[in-house]
């Protein structure tokens, strides 16, 4: 998917929503959704065309970012797209979407990403809970909820709200 290098990583996660693929495609193919439940995301700005400006969390407080085009585009099938070159992570990735009958849609994401500093990058972002993999779990999780009940339930006391008590 990237260079090919061999130090790219491959995180692939799927997830059965309970909605018509046109539905599921319709509402992520408008990128600007996506930070209704991916929780990585800070922002996507459309630039044009097929490209997007990505803007996301990363380990102890950082942001990284990104330009990114469209590769392939099959209306109610999939959506493939690649971080431009200059890329603070360059990545690559292709989210499908497959019909299950009377149980719905299967949403299957695979990203390949090449992290900073390689293993050590990849050790401290899963200490910091952003590692791609967990990441793409709870995401997908996330859009299954917010799809099949138009929310996404959260605790009813947050660690914010927590720290806040106790100040």
């Amino acid at each position: 998917m990237l260079g090919g290098d061999g130090g790219d990583t491959v995180v692939a996660a799927a997830v059965t929503i309970n909605r018509p693929v046109a539905e599921l495609y319709r509402y992520w193919r408008d990128f600007t959704n996506l930070d209704s439940f991916m929780d990585n995301i800070v922002s996507i700005t459309p630039l044009g065309g097929d490209r997007t400006h990505w803007v996301v969390r990363a380990p102890a407080g950082r942001t990284v970012e990104w330009d990114a085009r469209i590769i392939e585009d099959r209306e109610n099938e999939l959506i493939a797209w690649e971080a431009e070159d200059g890329a603070d992570v360059p990545n690559a990735g292709r989210v499908e979407f497959r019909d299950a009958g009377a149980r719905g849609t299967v949403v299957t994401a695979q990203i390949a990403y090449d992290p900073p500093a390689g293993l050590v990058g990849r050790i401290i972002a899963k200490m910091f809970q952003r590692e791609p993999a967990i990441q793409a779990r709870r995401d997908l999780r996330r859009f299954k909820q917010l799809m099949e009940t138009g929310e996404i339930a959260t605790a009813s006391r947050t660690r914010a709200a927590l720290e806040e008590e106790w100040a």
